[in-house]
């Protein structure tokens, strides 16, 4: 067990919040669950990731086996969240893709409780508590995050600030746990909890940092050496191998192939919400961020390097904890106007996407009715080839998938494309190609002013 070293601060109990702050966070998290409903049922929602966690999810309630029939893998070797296996649970229940939508935006919205708990914890007042709490609310990384599909690490950004409160507090069976928990939502999220060994380094807590540095790479060699190779017929991680292949050759080459300008962008991004009240103090916080910004910064995809994913929403909880440890060296302020509290607002609206109600989500509402009257054609048991941003609204089945660069139509007994809107991953060839193929094979097909076509193969009789 990991001992406290004597200079630490006393134990205590987390305080009791204002309800209001309740009351605040579940309202938000409700409106927040009412954006994503609605971004969904404008059909901007996509297989990549909300159709894949939802088929998994369904897969799971159902009793059925967890493999995708997208990617072809298990639950547990796509990133080791075995957390999903509760969403299964609650599927039993009621299969339901808002599940995962609803518990996702509660999540983010009522991960402002613990905050408000580390805010306490550092000696600070109510006034900056609250500035706190909407620092967090505000941060742009959480409503786009929330809005792009679903990612399971949403679910433990309260755990996450619950961590590092129980460190701060020398709790470390709780610590510990919540770290567990942490990793059963994301393997990726074991760069954070190296990043938190470099923080406890930092501050000469030996033994918590030895025990972080323990579980990441313990957690690491258990998926890519044994789980991950056992689920995947002796192949390791791919996303490893997708994100770093550039980084081969000689440095000099490597060096010159970085997306030096993107990097600098994505830093500035990043920071700017907060970074007005980081103080020197705020230094061994922000290292717990070290491991995660690199590996964004070095990786091949861009989309790491954008405050539109969700790759980064554990640095913005950091960086607003950085920002408790920077106002511990502020004087108590008197009342005065919210400053800091207009600037996060202002990068808000800057950088967050609620704008994409006015334009870009409305791109597809044409398609509505016939997506719509398609959806009572479609029977469960069907395997459904649709494009990707349709694949949510069919993924609770054993076969979905949508088409790319190489597909066979014998696998599906039933196309939903629209080659005028390909959808990611697609192209309007590859989707004519495959009506074409579909109505030489005499499927019976059906088409709609948008450009939307349902193509069903006629069942064979069993009467000569």
């Amino acid at each position: 067990m990991i001992s406290s070293p004597s200079n630490d601060s006393r134990r205590s109990r987390p305080q009791s919040c204002p309800p209001l702050l309740i009351v605040l966070s579940v309202g938000l998290g409700l409106l927040l669950w009412g954006i994503t409903a609605a971004r969904h049922g404008l059909l901007q929602s996509n297989a990549y990731d909300l159709g894949l966690f939802d088929q998994w999810a369904w897969l799971i309630g159902s009793g059925a086996a967890p493999i995708s029939s997208m990617e072809h893998v298990h639950v547990m070797a796509d990133h080791g969240a075995w957390m999903l296996y509760l969403a299964g649970g609650a599927y039993r229940i009621l299969p339901s893709i808002h599940w995962l939508l609803a518990s996702q935006a509660l999540a983010l919205s009522i991960t402002a409780v613990p905050i408000w708990w580390l805010t306490q914890q550092a000696g600070l007042g109510p006034r900056q508590c609250w500035l706190v709490c909407a620092l967090w609310w505000l941060q742009p990384v959480v409503f786009n995050a929330a809005l792009f599909d679903f990612h399971p690490e949403t679910w433990v950004m309260p755990a996450f600030a619950l961590a590092l409160w129980a460190e701060r507090n020398s709790r470390p069976q709780i610590w510990f746990g919540l770290l567990l928990l942490m990793l059963g939502c994301r393997d990726g999220l074991l760069l954070i909890i190296a990043g938190m060994a470099i923080d406890l380094a930092y501050r000469r807590r030996w033994r918590w940092s030895l025990a972080a540095w323990g579980l990441s790479i313990g957690w690491l060699l258990m998926l890519s050496r044994w789980l991950y190779p056992l689920l995947r017929d002796g192949e390791g991680p791919k996303a490893a191998s997708r994100m770093f292949n550039h980084l081969n050759g000689d440095p000099l080459t490597v060096l010159s192939g970085l997306d030096w300008a993107g990097g600098a962008e994505y830093l500035l991004l990043l920071c700017l919400p907060c970074i007005a009240l980081w103080r020197r103090t705020s230094l061994s916080t922000l290292l717990i961020g070290l491991p995660l910004v690199l590996v964004n910064l070095l990786s091949a995809s861009a989309s790491y390097r954008t405050l539109v994913h969700h790759y980064s929403l554990p640095l913005a909880l950091v960086a607003v904890v950085a920002c408790i440890d920077g106002l511990q060296e502020k004087a108590q302020p008197q009342r005065s106007f919210p400053w800091m509290l207009c600037w996060a607002v202002a990068c808000w609206l800057a950088l967050a996407k609620p704008w994409f109600f006015s334009g870009p989500y409305l791109t597809r509402v044409p398609q509505l009715k016939g997506v719509g009257e398609a959806q009572a054609l479609i029977q469960p048991e069907d395997a459904v080839l649709t494009t990707s941003y349709l694949v949510p609204q069919f993924s609770q089945r054993i076969n979905v998938g949508f088409p790319k660069t190489k597909q066979v139509i014998a696998e599906w007994n039933v196309l939903l494309l629209n080659p005028n809107d390909p959808g990611w991953g697609s192209s309007r060839t590859i989707q004519e190609s495959l009506l074409a193929q579909a109505k030489a094979r005499s499927w019976t097909c059906r088409s709609w002013l948008s450009g939307l076509v349902l193509c069903r193969e006629q069942a064979v009789s069993n009467h000569e």
